[in-house]
């Protein structure tokens, strides 16, 4: 008996041993044990439901942490698209700001220009001279020599030696025309001398230019009395400019008489060209 039992244990575990007898095991035991942790699962016991528990927390961990790459990835994605985003829409919103001040800054520009136009062409209107507009297209100025070129030339019957108002005041006389423009010598250029005629007595003098802003009177009678009625105009002595053009008022400076003009020649931007005397001004 003892013989048969031996060789029924060899002959079982012989063909537990077998290929076909593993598989049909492992298949068994995991169907003991699925259906273990099926009756644990269900199971109401507080010791199984605290392993439940840890079981369950471990599981969430795990998968937390093994899902942390891919979410940090995506939100380093998501925070990069976004960024870039913010960043070339306030690139965006700068330009179109930059345009609507340039736009802004053209449209003050413009009107700014217009409005001297107006004055200019109400300076027409109302001078005792027949005058043409023009603009300073070139500043030449140096320490000693001021001028300016202005977009009117011979086609616009400009000549050598016509004088030039700003705002209705002398600013300097043409010295060189060209056909589609012409050279301004200013009143303070070192080698600007204009004769004038100072109110109230009508004492005569030389207005010479000396590379500043107010000219220096030469030439003035030995008793000229200097007073703040002393104002300088055009004498036409010269047979170049008209008597009478308003140039500036007298005043003594750095022991000298000067004369502080009545328009910049520094700030002209527009100027009146004399062709001749108005008809009104011939006729009185």
């Amino acid at each position: 008996m003892s013989t048969s039992r031996d060789d029924f244990g060899i002959a079982i575990r012989s063909a537990l041993l077998q290929r076909g007898a593993k598989q049909k095991f492992s298949l068994f035991v995991l169907i003991l044990l699925s259906l273990s942790i099926f009756a644990l699962d269900i199971s109401e016991l507080k010791p199984i439901k605290i392993l439940r528990s840890l079981l369950n927390d471990g599981v969430y961990r795990i998968s937390a942490i093994s899902s942390s790459p891919i979410k940090f990835s995506g939100t380093v994605k998501d925070f990069f698209i976004t960024h870039i985003f913010v960043y070339k829409e306030n690139r965006k919103l700068k330009t179109e700001l930059e345009e609507l001040k340039n736009k802004d800054f053209q449209t003050l520009y413009l009107q700014t220009a217009n409005k001297r136009l107006q004055d200019i062409i109400q300076l027409e209107k109302k001078s005792a001279f027949t005058t043409i507009a023009a603009k300073v297209i070139l500043d030449k100025n140096s320490p000693y020599l001021n001028s300016v070129i202005i977009n009117r030339g011979s086609s616009s019957r400009i000549k050598l030696g016509m004088p030039v108002l700003s705002e209705g005041n002398l600013v300097g006389r043409v010295v060189e025309v060209n056909f589609l423009s012409a050279r301004i010598l200013l009143l303070n250029d070192l080698n600007s001398k204009i004769p004038v005629m100072i109110s109230p007595k009508g004492s005569q003098a030389i207005l010479s230019g000396r590379g500043e802003d107010k000219p220096k009177l030469e030439y003035l009678p030995e008793k000229f009395e200097l007073n703040d009625k002393n104002l300088v105009f055009t004498s036409g002595k010269d047979g170049i400019f008209f008597e009478g053009i308003p140039v500036g008022n007298v005043i003594f400076e750095d022991n000298k008489i000067k004369v502080k003009l009545f328009s910049d020649p520094n700030q002209v931007s527009f100027v009146n060209v004399i062709l001749d005397k108005s008809s009104d001004a011939e006729a009185m």
